[in-house]
């Protein structure tokens, strides 16, 4: 089923992602170090179901999280009520921020530019602003928009190389099985690809098996709003950061020019 929020983050997506993605130790290590130079509390921006936020929490730092899916948020809830923990988690879209207390730290991995257009994502870069305590410090991760695509994914920025979008479905995905027994199957398109908007919307069709009867398929939609670094430094200026850097992802060196997924730092 897809919400009204421009992603489709619910029901058994939001099932797959928390089941099956589970975080590298590099991340959760990055992002503990970042709160620990930056200072508590933390806010999980975009926390989905707890990835990065539940082993924080484990590691005892002070971390909120919240994500415009409720879907998300609830197995979040229910996977930190099991481990004994109780976070403040929130059902919020980042550009309707709006969090009883401010941060030192916030992070944003890999969520941003998801569901909305760029007014949304400004006000977003706004509101995450403002929700840092003065010199509270934002850590956004982001993958430039020709991150994972090989020379024909890329090419479809060029006129004449969009013939093919809308694709059609192919007939089996990734398909894998959960802690129960069930599959979860997912299947992904592009249906709309826009250069000048630097705007795609991706469809994904989900399929719950139960032991090779296919028992229910839901379908939903993703739009995402591409953007390449130097959008983001102006985007972040005119929000009201300061003293921005960037580095290469997890590798603890300034960004290059083949760097295809940066961390951008900045100051409130």
């Amino acid at each position: 089923m897809t919400e009204p929020s421009g992603t489709w983050h619910y029901g058994l997506v939001a099932r797959w992602w928390d089941e099956f993605n589970a975080p590298e130790a590099q991340e959760v290590a990055f992002y503990a170090a970042a709160i620990r130079r930056f200072g508590e509390p933390a806010l999980d921006a975009g926390c989905g179901t707890g990835r990065l936020l539940l082993p924080l929490l484990a590691d005892g730092l002070d971390v909120d999280g919240v994500d415009i899916s409720s879907d998300m948020i609830a197995l979040a809830r229910e996977r930190a009520t099991a481990a004994g923990r109780s976070p403040d988690l929130f059902v919020q879209p980042l550009h309707e921020l709006d969090l009883p207390r401010r941060y030192r730290t916030i992070y944003v991995c890999g969520v941003f530019g998801l569901g909305g257009d760029r007014d949304d994502d400004r006000e977003a870069m706004r509101r995450l602003h403002d929700h840092l305590e003065p010199g509270g410090t934002l850590v956004l991760w982001q993958e430039l928009p020709w991150e994972g695509h090989d020379e024909s994914g890329w090419a479809r920025w060029l006129p004449g190389h969009r013939a093919d979008i809308p694709r059609a479905w192919r007939a089996s995905g990734d398909r894998r099985r959960t802690a129960n027994g069930d599959e979860i199957e997912l299947i992904t398109r592009v249906v709309e690809f826009d250069p000048y908007r630097q705007r795609h919307v991706l469809e994904m069709r989900a399929r719950l098996w139960q032991e090779d009867d296919l028992v229910r398929e839901e379908t939903g939609r993703l739009t995402e709003n591409l953007y390449f670094a130097q959008e983001l430094l102006l985007l972040l200026d005119v929000s009201g950061f300061s003293d921005v850097h960037v580095e290469a992802a997890y590798q603890d060196r300034p960004a290059a020019p083949d760097d295809g997924t940066l961390v951008f730092i900045a100051r409130a």
